[in-house]
């Protein structure tokens, strides 16, 4: 499948992406000490929903747009990092805005924090470097996001937090994503790292995270969110590796994922994982 951003901005699986982004870069705030957040696939950075491409699809309306109606208080509280980071940028960029990542994480930022975006696509990458290399605390790099991840961790700060958001263009990219995990892991063994995935079979995200399970001396957390009768011909959901998660992560996930499928799903079905793996606290 190809998953071009442009195309997505907003759905259900960039609620689930960016909410956990945003759960994780709340922790890392908590501490004085500088953090770095590092994205691998950044995209344009944050897309107009009115336009060409995510227009084309509407997705939006399915996702995002349907977390108009406030969630009982306990999950509102976890998703108000996030709203209020959407709510910036808009302010700044229009109502019709949704933020990709660099955007969002460019929100969490304090003066001594960096931000790292990469892009391996030329128009895009030249997009982001106009809208971030401006900004001393993100820089912007053209180049492939699965080679650059080895030459980025471990950053100067020591903490921080990795996401990887491929396109997922070519068979066998959730095998690679496991398998890149686990050679970031061994590199920089205290970092946190998002690894997402689409949902088709969910017996490809099964074999990947036993592999990467087996691999693994870190705890992990497995994430997942369907939203449509599981169907290996179409797209049924998305879900995240998070590996050396915020210690109360689980807890929230617990929280937000039933809550989101619930008020994700399509045609009365809506689905949710939480599972501790790797070397489980």
């Amino acid at each position: 499948m190809n998953y071009r951003h442009a195309f997505h901005a907003g759905n259900f699986a960039d609620v689930l992406k960016h909410l956990v982004l945003t759960r994780v870069l709340t922790h890392l705030q908590a501490k004085a000490t500088p953090f770095r957040a590092i994205d691998t696939h950044a995209g344009l950075g944050f897309y107009d929903l009115t336009g060409d491409e995510a227009g084309r699809t509407g997705e939006a309306a399915e996702g995002w747009g349907r977390l108009d109606t406030p969630f009982p208080e306990a999950v509102e509280s976890l998703l108000g990092p996030y709203r209020a980071a959407v709510a910036a940028v808009q302010a700044r960029h229009g109502a019709t805005t949704y933020p990709g990542s660099p955007a969002l994480i460019r929100e969490f930022l304090r003066s001594t924090d960096k931000g790292v975006f990469v892009e391996l696509h030329p128009a895009d990458a030249e997009i982001l470097r106009d809208r971030y290399n401006q900004d001393s605390r993100t820089k912007v790099m053209h180049l492939d996001g699965w080679t650059a991840l080895g030459s980025l961790i471990p950053p100067p700060e020591r903490r921080g937090v990795v996401l990887i958001d491929p396109p997922y263009e070519e068979l066998g990219e959730i095998d690679r994503l496991g398998a890149a995990l686990a050679r970031a892991v061994a590199k920089w063994p205290t970092g946190t790292y998002l690894g997402w995935y689409p949902i088709k079979d969910v017996a490809l995200v099964d074999a990947m995270v036993a592999d990467l399970h087996g691999a693994l001396n870190r705890p992990a957390l497995r994430l997942d969110l369907l939203v449509s009768e599981p169907d290996p011909t179409r797209l049924n959901g998305n879900g995240l590796i998070v590996i050396n998660p915020p210690w109360r992560l689980a807890e929230e996930a617990m929280l937000f994922l039933p809550a989101l499928a619930e008020r994700l799903a399509r045609r009365d079905y809506g689905a949710f994982r939480c599972e501790a793996f790797g070397a489980v606290a």
